[in-house]
């Protein structure tokens, strides 16, 4: 747990805050980093001594058969846990790299979770595989035609590769229990009003003073009547009434 230690202060899952630089001196001396290039590193041997020297054909056979006592099933098996384990271990030394920069904890969470998962997952298949390969081993009929030191170089491997990820794994558990340390997340809270006042604290009503309404008196307009001098057309005569009669001259009434 050394690594955690080294980070001091506000950090989550084991790595400090985003924001800083990358010191990739301070990251190679990390013991998570040393163990997991360990781990590459096992891995990397496992498989290639099954690959380079792992099947051998007698002088009666014409097919190459896995020096753990003829068990292809057996080589297969370590050469498939030893290539996953080569590239998960790159994968997660760029994700080693890659965590410090993430400012998301819930990404980091995730990461952490993840490396702690695998970890724990290829420690119990290391162990199967180291068994496998001792059983199948101690099996083996003493051929002077089978490389012995690659097949020992193979269970010895694996023998280790069960310390480094398990090592791996309990530095993934200590990141995940570490989680996120002094870290002062910002919450709102809402003000709960004080059902006893009537009104909330900051706001204070003023006074109601109603305005007295005067009504203006009315004053009724006064309309000055037109002179008495001035002709009542309306009680003039008709025009026809001021003209003589017409009297037709040439007209004689009858005699009787």
């Amino acid at each position: 747990m050394a690594d955690m230690e080294e980070t001091g202060g506000v950090s989550a899952y084991g790595a400090a805050l985003a924001g800083g630089g990358f010191d990739f001196y301070k990251f190679i001396r990390q013991p998570q980093t040393i163990v997991r290039f360990l781990s590459w590193i096992f891995a990397m041997v496992v498989f290639a001594c099954i690959t380079g020297e792992g099947y051998v054909n007698t002088p009666y056979e014409a097919e190459a058969k896995c020096i753990f006592n003829h068990n292809d099933s057996a080589c297969h098996y370590a050469v498939g846990i030893g290539v996953i384990a080569f590239l998960a271990c790159v994968a997660f030394l760029v994700l080693d790299v890659y965590l410090p920069f993430m400012s998301n904890a819930e990404e980091r969470r995730f990461a952490v979770v993840a490396d702690l998962g695998f970890s724990g997952v290829w420690t119990f298949l290391w162990f199967v595989c180291f068994c496998l390969l001792a059983s199948q081993w101690s099996k083996t009929p003493d051929d002077h035609s089978i490389p012995k030191d690659a097949a020992r170089a193979t269970i010895a491997f694996s023998f280790f590769s069960i310390a480094t990820w398990g090592i791996l794994t309990y530095f993934a558990l200590g990141r995940f229990r570490h989680g996120v340390k002094d870290v002062a997340i910002p919450t709102y809270t809402e003000t709960v009003p004080d059902i006893a006042t009537p009104y909330p604290p900051t706001y204070a009503p003023t006074s109601y003073n109603p305005t007295t309404y005067t009504p203006t008196t009315y004053t009724p307009t006064t309309y000055t009547a037109y002179p008495s001098n001035l002709p009542d057309i309306q009680q003039q005569p008709p025009l026809a009434q001021n003209l003589p009669p017409k009297v037709d001259a040439g007209y004689q009434p009858p005699s009787y």
